[in-house]
């Protein structure tokens, strides 16, 4: 099983980049999507790809945020948030196939400004680390794919010590993924097969950071445990860009 994440940072740009056709020699099982930055009536036939079932998830401002999902197979069910403000933004869509979950989940950045990152905070630490732990003993398999903006170690940013006072990298952030891997006891699906330094999926648009791989990684597909020895291959993409963040790519045992 294929899946591939991707935040594309406006779909309509990811188009007019090549995002489909690459999508479609790919040839993935399920496709999760951040940011698509469009309203449904936006979007022609180009964005509803041959051969997949596509759902997406607006944000109810337009131009903003918006989570989508492709998958070849149809699914039981799709489902979005329980949490209002989340779904205003369209943050968060799931597919379900008989036991297994996937989810698409855009984490609210808060670079832009101090409000944001209070709404980031809160939300990690009050609604989704106990919503994660409820999923994790409640026996479906789960795949969360998405932007997560924070990088979980030193080894997944370049510049550490110039940013660790950063929103993205903040001691508070970095330990919120600790308790992510450890006490709620999810499995970071890249890191089961890569532990290379260097392996980042953002990068800024300012300066040379692509040129130069000053990046971030911040793009996850967190397991369940129950799925820990699952991941048989993975890949960030980086021979196109499509956008500011690279595709990640993982195939399953499953």
């Amino acid at each position: 099983m294929r899946i591939i994440t991707i935040n594309v940072n406006g779909i309509r740009a990811a188009e007019r980049k090549g995002i489909f056709s690459w999508l479609q020699q790919q040839n993935p099982d399920v496709v999760c999507l951040q940011e698509i930055k469009a309203q449904e009536d936006q979007l022609d036939d180009k964005f509803y790809p041959k051969g997949m079932h596509t759902y997406y998830k607006p944000a109810e401002r337009k131009g903003y945020s918006g989570t989508g999902i492709y998958c070849k197979q149809i699914p039981d069910r799709v489902t979005y948030s329980p949490w209002d403000d989340f779904n205003f933004e369209g943050r968060f869509i799931q597919a379900d196939f008989g036991d297994l979950s996937v989810i698409s989940i855009y984490i609210p950045s808060g670079s832009s400004k101090q409000e944001r990152q209070d709404f980031k905070m809160e939300f990690i630490t009050e609604r989704f680390m106990p919503y994660l732990k409820e999923l994790n003993s409640d026996g479906r398999k789960y795949i969360i794919c998405g932007d997560i903006n924070i990088v979980h170690k030193e080894i997944d940013i370049k510049n550490f010590n110039s940013n660790k006072n950063r929103s993205g990298c903040l001691p508070e952030e970095r330990r919120w993924m600790d308790d992510l891997f450890d006490s709620a006891g999810f499995v970071d699906a890249f890191r089961e097969i890569n532990k290379e330094p260097h392996q980042y999926t953002w990068w800024s648009n300012r300066g040379q950071a692509w040129d130069n791989n000053t990046g971030w990684r911040i793009d996850y597909q967190i397991i369940s445990d129950n799925l820990a020895s699952t991941p048989e291959r993975v890949e960030i993409y980086r021979d196109e860009r499509f956008s500011d963040h690279s595709p990640l790519i993982i195939d399953y045992r499953l």
